[in-house]
């Protein structure tokens, strides 16, 4: 079987330096917001180019907060496409703002700046992009509308820790940035775990008395907090492997593009919009005849997925926001894409059979 991604592979290789890390916490007994949390968040901040780095549970909670921490909330709007995990949405929804759905690019699947501007309206207070499947959007051209209408821009990280526009890293562009650490992201725990990244201080600051119950001193509270704080264990984990993140997203970038060589006759592979840095969290392509490759990948013991068979706009929770919503880009990309096994582990004889098993099915 060749799965989705590979993560007992890596733990194989990581095993010694991940077993000492966690065997030092344990004999610790520090295991909240400890010596980890905080070397981790220091790392990271230095690694992709910030002021502030805040460890929280999640890559949903992340989201959460920044967007409370921006100040949005009840009445307002906030722009980001239809393509994407619910998480972005929800935390839009949490925040009692609503989100507006607009569509993308036909060939990065990311946020369609002109179908931003369309959207816009005296209640948008804020721009949601999401680095979809490892490849920045378009952040320049967002910048620049965001400046001319007044908005802010929180940047949905949770695919692309590493990725790069012109050396300036995603989560770093925009006001905050939200990054994931679900286990097969590009940088994985091995549990739930996010962080919100940002060069402005007093959004850190909010962002670090929300994640902890409202409290800058112990047992004292400022507002109504969240529970949503890194694990030290995880915190541990995620040390050693972001010494490890530009491997392994050189590994991914190895496979896709070994991919996209040997397929481009077939299918329609990703797409580099040459913005920076496609780190590929996920490998995505696009064919007419999907049922027909899925049904021989899975012949032949090969994972495969579809990232994402039912845009935001067309979900039930969302139907009363959106009824007569058209997103016709959205709604193709949905019927055709297909994502294949990407990791950095993926060997030249594994991509060799997930090609040949593809042309195949279309021969």
């Amino acid at each position: 079987m060749i799965p989705m991604v590979d993560l007992k592979n890596q733990y194989q290789r990581l095993k010694p330096e991940i077993d000492a890390e966690l065997a030092k916490v344990l004999e610790s007994a520090h295991f909240i917001l400890g010596p980890n949390v905080q070397a981790f968040e220091q790392e990271a901040a230095e690694y992709l180019g910030v002021k502030h780095a805040i460890g929280c549970a999640s890559g949903t909670d992340a989201l959460h907060l920044a967007l409370l921490a921006a100040g949005i909330g009840p009445g307002d709007e906030v722009i980001t496409p239809a393509f994407t995990f619910i998480a972005t949405a929800e935390a839009i929804r949490y925040t009692g703002a609503k989100p507006v759905f607009v569509d993308i690019e036909p060939d990065s699947f990311n946020i369609d700046v002109s179908a931003v501007e369309a959207a816009i309206t005296s209640r948008t207070r804020a721009i949601l992009p999401v680095h979809l499947f490892g490849q920045p959007a378009d952040m320049p051209a967002l910048i620049a509308l965001a400046e001319k209408h007044g908005l802010k821009v929180i940047e949905d990280c949770a695919q692309s820790f590493g990725a790069d526009i012109d050396g300036t890293m995603t989560g770093g562009i925009g006001l905050a940035g939200c990054h994931s650490f679900f286990p097969s992201k590009n940088l994985g725990a091995y549990g739930d775990g996010g962080m919100v990244t940002t060069n402005d201080d007093a959004l850190a600051e909010r962002v670090r008395i929300l994640r902890n119950h409202g409290s800058q001193v112990r047992y004292y509270h400022d507002v109504i907090g969240y529970n949503s704080r890194l694990d030290e264990m995880q915190a541990a984990i995620l040390r050693v492997k972001l010494r490890h993140i530009d491997e392994f997203n050189r590994g991914r970038r190895r496979a896709a593009h070994a991919y996209s060589a040997a397929l481009k006759a077939h299918v329609t592979p990703p797409h580099e919009n040459g913005l920076g840095t496609h780190v590929y969290h996920q490998y995505t392509l696009l064919s007419d005849r999907r049922d027909d490759i899925m049904q021989a990948l899975q012949a032949a013991d090969i994972a495969c997925a579809i990232y994402y068979p039912v845009p935001l706009h067309q979900q039930k929770v969302f139907a009363e926001d959106c009824a007569g919503v058209s997103l016709p880009v959205t709604e193709d990309v949905s019927r055709r894409c297909l994502s294949l096994p990407i990791f950095p582990e993926l060997s030249d004889e594994q991509i060799g059979r997930i090609v040949e098993t593809v042309a195949g099915a279309l021969a």
